[in-house]
């Protein structure tokens, strides 16, 4: 008999204080949007850390920082409330598993909705949130603070989980951020600036957009010592007359 993938995805937390509770997901993915969005609301309103979540399919990976290490999957409640931050991928072979994991372990508590936060490759710097959700009455809510794309498909844990939440009738929303494959602080403020406006958090962005300065900046200066190296090596390799 084959083993039962459930029994591999474990989730060790506090009981919910709160009763049907909105939860915020974010998972790496494209321009690491949801992660830096999620991690940037919970530290700023300091959220209770009150679980973790683990598998043997996760990669053998944890971020440490002063000494201390995290659990890659994190689940925090601020009620009404919860979190859930990933530092690693899932991969596609599991990204059912998790979905479910995540939701069978959500069920007992009436999840009022699910927000997904995830990032989407453009050829756009416009940094815009595009919206999808399960139900029109859940798209309505995100009509006027994101745009809709007009036909196409998302994929990774981010399709897991509005799947998951289609098929047991749990209104579900996607905020796609538009971004490049690179950490992109920008594209995940903007997720978090529709989050803002959901809810009335009143986050304050601006330290998130002075990191997103930041990183610009060093990134631009790395372009710009790449390219000099290569006109360097390109003149010694200048053959040589005379």
């Amino acid at each position: 008999m084959p083993p039962d993938p459930s029994n591999d995805i474990k989730i060790m937390a506090s009981p919910l204080a709160g009763e049907s509770p909105t939860v915020l997901m974010g998972f790496p993915g494209s321009g690491l949007v949801g992660s830096i969005a999620l991690q940037y609301l919970v530290d700023q309103l300091e959220f209770p850390l009150i679980g973790n979540m683990t598998s043997k399919y996760f990669p053998p990976f944890a971020m440490m920082a002063k000494g201390l290490i995290n659990v890659p999957v994190r689940i925090y409640e601020k009620a009404p409330l919860v979190a859930i931050v990933a530092d690693i991928p899932v991969h596609p072979m599991i990204c059912y598993e998790v979905a479910n994991g995540i939701m069978d372990w959500l069920a007992p508590y009436h999840p009022k909705e699910v927000v997904a936060l995830a990032g989407v490759v453009t050829n756009e710097p416009e940094k815009r949130v595009f919206g999808i959700a399960t139900s029109d009455e859940a798209l309505a809510r995100i009509q006027e603070l994101t745009q809709f794309l007009p036909v196409g498909s998302i994929s990774g844990i981010a399709s897991s989980i509005l799947t998951e939440c289609k098929v047991r009738g749990i209104p579900g929303i996607g905020l796609l951020g538009e971004t490049v494959n690179a950490p992109d602080p920008r594209a995940s403020a903007a997720a978090l600036d529709v989050l803002n406006k959901m809810y009335d958090l009143n986050v304050d962005m601006q330290p998130l957009l002075d990191q997103a300065e930041e990183i610009e900046s060093t990134m631009h200066r790395l372009a710009e010592e790449v390219q000099s190296t290569e006109v360097s090596q390109k003149r010694e390799n200048l053959p040589m007359y005379g």
